[in-house]
């Protein structure tokens, strides 16, 4: 992912509605690209602390963006593990199924 692409996906970060793959991308942009990890706190303080602002209430937005960022960690973590789950199952059914075929032959 490259600044153009990250910036066209903080709206969708803010809003928590990346998919996994483009989520991915954004965490591992954001890493590495100061720049880009700046432009989203901006983006993010503007937009929830106008919303914050509307509401009312009291907020601190630099605990809450840190929170998303660890949820946007948690979630690509968790997706990770359920790829590779699904990765040796679907190897273990194809030995299962090489087996069944080998011993109907024979």
């Amino acid at each position: 992912m490259d600044c153009k692409e990250f910036e066209k996906g903080i709206s969708g970060f803010i809003a928590r509605k990346l998919d996994y793959p483009t989520l991915k991308g954004f965490n591992e942009h954001m890493e590495k690209c100061e720049n880009c990890r700046e432009e989203l706190m901006i983006q993010f303080f503007v937009t929830e602390g106008i919303q914050r602002l509307e509401d009312g209430g009291t907020f601190d937005l630099q605990a809450e963006l840190d929170q998303r960022l660890n949820e946007a960690r948690h979630k690509l973590r968790f997706n990770s593990r359920i790829l590779r789950v699904g990765i040796a199952l679907e190897i273990l059914a194809a030995v299962m199924l090489a087996g069944i075929v080998i011993w109907a032959v024979v």
